[in-house]
């Protein structure tokens, strides 16, 4: 095990950001320690115990500026570590659709590009229902040759082209509707107007059975969800294609429809509302199969929803 392996380890794998600092901080001391030796060699040889404590003090500031260095050194390599470290999401099962045996998904790391803002679906996510579309989100103009793949096993499940969006801050591919249950590579690049392009890459699965804890609504021309209590009832929902989905707000607090990713809502734009106060009603229709995630955007983190899109035919 390599010393660096074992400082990792006592440390809990910090050690990494503060081993090399440390390392310059212990060569100086013992350069510092090395000339304290030579003064008082000096000293003893007859020399002034003055010459030699000014030695010291000449070289005190040095070690004491080197330290504190290497601790904000350190910290920073540190703190911007963490900034770019994303926490892993649970491992899933999922059930093969052709071996019928059950299999565990272990998700990646993923990789974000210069100027990466979010992503639907989102890494890690898993869904009940096949993606209407990928979309991925930026804090800058987008231009061709801009691209986003999305694959299963090697076999690409994107349809169509890569559309950027108008306002050149997002891009977004259609995905095959009959997309199998599995797990989804996405690899984007994103090309800027100077010409440089930047690769990134992220990890969804579906899992159909999910669809299994919804409210069936289908055959219904239309379907009320109410907003009441920081939540949306029925909160998951499948309906049939062109159904009429209206929200209607029960809260004092004021509330949003908005489709996913927050706070960019790019992912279906038609399902964002204006704010909603007590009273309010907003109505959109539903006419592609797929899967709709969404939210409040006043109350993100809580407030959640999502809307499947299936025909009746089809057994859930």
């Amino acid at each position: 095990m390599a010393s660096t392996d074992i400082i990792a380890w006592i440390t809990g794998g910090y050690g990494k950001y503060f081993l090399s600092p440390w390392c310059i901080v212990i060569v100086w001391m013992y350069k510092l320690s090395t000339i304290q030796m030579n003064e008082e060699n000096q000293k003893n040889q007859g020399q002034s115990a003055d010459k030699g404590n000014s030695g010291i003090k000449n070289y005190g500031w040095l070690a004491a500026a080197v330290i504190i260095a290497a601790i904000l050194g350190g910290y920073f390599i540190f703190r911007n570590d963490i900034r770019n470290m994303d926490q892993l999401p649970d491992n899933v099962t999922l059930k093969n659709e052709t071996t019928g045996e059950t299999e565990t998904i272990i998700f990646e790391n993923p990789k974000k590009s210069a100027h990466y803002e979010g992503n639907t679906p989102s890494h890690g996510d898993k869904l009940a229902g096949v993606p209407i579309n990928v979309v991925i989100d930026f804090n800058f103009d987008l231009a061709s040759p801009s691209a986003i793949s999305v694959k299963m096993n090697g076999k690409e499940y994107g349809i169509g082209e890569t559309i950027i969006d108008t306002n050149k801050l997002s891009m977004r591919k259609k995905m095959d509707p009959d997309s199998p249950d599995g797990l989804y590579d996405v690899a984007h690049n994103a090309c800027w107007p100077d010409g440089s392009c930047h690769d990134g890459k992220f990890q969804f699965a579906i899992d159909r059975s999910g669809a299994g804890d919804f409210a069936d609504l289908r055959g219904q021309k239309e379907v009320m969800i109410k907003m009441k209590n920081i939540a949306f009832e029925p909160g998951e929902i499948i309906i049939s294609p062109g159904t009429v989905v209206t929200w209607v707000q029960e809260d004092d607090a004021e509330h949003f429809v908005n489709t996913e990713t927050h706070p960019a809502h790019t992912y279906f734009p038609a399902q964002n509302s204006r704010g909603l106060k007590l009273g309010d009603t907003f109505s959109t229709t539903f006419e592609k199969p797929g899967i709709y995630p969404y939210h409040c955007s006043a109350h993100a983190s809580v407030m959640t929803g999502t809307i499947l899109v299936i025909s009746p035919e089809v057994e859930v």
